[in-house]
């Protein structure tokens, strides 16, 4: 194969059109994240952490993220608003392989089926692929989370089964959907984000013309 290992992401600004990401940071972004999910419990459901009963809880937990050894987390900054609301992580980093897993995302109800949200992960996929050389891009869900699993089939990912029993969550055991995307795919998927997030796939109203499709 010729293959050599690849650096680990390290915190970056990346910008789009409908949104910009730049590193997780407490200060800047826990205000904005907090106003954003305070009293949306539901959002915590499928992630390892939260709900929080206070900003300051919720800012520690923040602030724990910003330094995290293991992962790289990304605040999703919608050019609309120029306000945090949602995040994601770079994880599971194994540069040696050139595999890395997008994971730990936070979409808060004014991210969520938002054009902003779809180029995050357009944006965080072709940093993987296109500047730091990864081979493999990995995510995984509960399998019973069903809006995940679809968000994963739409942005490109394919299936490649359910690990019973992975993990213990929150006093729940999990069964773990696992989806990848390849860096021979990624030409492919590239070209289909391209055509979705021209400013023509989009109405006045902000509504797409053409489904994001491969």
């Amino acid at each position: 194969m010729n293959w050599k290992p690849v650096p680990p992401p390290v915190p970056v600004t990346l910008h789009g059109r409908t949104v910009t990401l730049e590193p997780l940071d407490a200060a800047r972004h826990a205000a904005a994240l907090w106003q954003a999910v305070e009293g949306h419990d539901e959002v915590w459901t499928w992630l390892g952490d939260g709900p929080y009963a206070s900003e300051a809880l919720f800012r520690e937990a923040i602030a724990r993220k910003q330094a995290a050894a293991d992962a790289v987390f990304l605040a999703i900054v919608p050019e609309t608003t120029r306000k945090a609301a949602g995040y994601a992580s770079w994880m599971r980093i194994e540069p040696v392989h050139g595999v890395i897993e997008v994971g730990n995302i936070l979409l808060t109800p004014r991210l969520q089926r938002t054009t902003a949200a779809t180029e995050a992960m357009y944006r965080m996929a072709a940093h993987v692929f296109e500047q730091l050389g990864y081979r493999r891009y990995e995510w995984k869900c509960n399998a019973l989370n069903l809006p995940s699993r679809r968000a994963a089939e739409r942005l490109g990912f394919t299936s490649e089964g359910v690990f019973r029993q992975h993990m213990v969550m929150k006093g729940r055991s999990r069964d773990t959907a696992w989806y990848s995307m390849l860096d021979s795919e990624w030409p492919a998927r590239k070209l289909a984000f391209d055509r979705w997030l021209a400013p023509d796939n989009f109405d006045g109203e902000g509504r797409q013309r053409r489904p994001l499709s491969y």
